[in-house]
């Protein structure tokens, strides 16, 4: 398992990943790319789910662990990218994202997705709530300047609550799956 002091909080349950999935706009044809895949919990649920699933998982026990895993399952429809996530090429075509990503990275992860050459055309990403509320168009809440450039091309919003004991390492901060979903011409 990885440091608590960065930031990675895994899902404990498959059947959550399920019950999250269902809350995207995830279709049987769509490529999704999954940022800090882990052991696999997110990862099996989605490759049930899509036509094909982009694993980017930088540590290399880890990776092995996941690999381990989507064998056991029979799962042959997932790519496993050992690297940071920051440094990989994204898809040519039509791509969706679907992470966990850890909570110290998730700004630099959202600046890559949307000023790359294809952004994705959707992505769920599970975030602090607190950092949620300020990509989101409301008056209710300050929206930060990442927000502000996010909603230029995005519609945003908190999909689904997640509690602390949905994650191992609990983390110390609400929770939330955030929705970004591009606006379309």
């Amino acid at each position: 398992m990885r440091d608590p002091k960065l930031s990675q909080h895994f899902l404990r349950s498959p059947k959550l990943a399920l019950i999250l999935i269902g809350h995207s706009n995830l279709k049987k044809r769509d490529t999704v790319v999954e940022i800090g895949a882990g052991s696999g919990v997110i990862t099996s649920a989605l490759a049930h789910r899509v036509n094909k699933v982009i694993a980017i998982e930088p540590d290399m026990i880890t990776a092995k662990k996941l690999r381990e895993n989507l064998k056991k399952r029979g799962i042959e429809n997932v790519e496993i990218i050992e690297e940071d996530f920051l440094n990989v090429k994204l898809p040519e075509g039509p791509y969706k994202v679907f992470s966990n990503p850890p909570f110290h990275l998730s700004s630099a992860i959202i600046h890559k997705l949307i000023e790359s050459d294809n952004p994705p055309e959707s992505f769920y990403l599970i975030l602090q709530k607190q950092m949620a509320l300020k990509l989101i168009n409301t008056d209710r809440h300050y929206t930060s300047q990442l927000g502000l450039k996010l909603i230029q091309n995005y519609n945003t919003k908190i999909r689904f609550p997640l509690k602390p004991t949905d994650f191992t390492p609990p983390p110390a901060v609400p929770t939330v799956l955030f929705e970004a979903k591009i606006i379309k011409n």
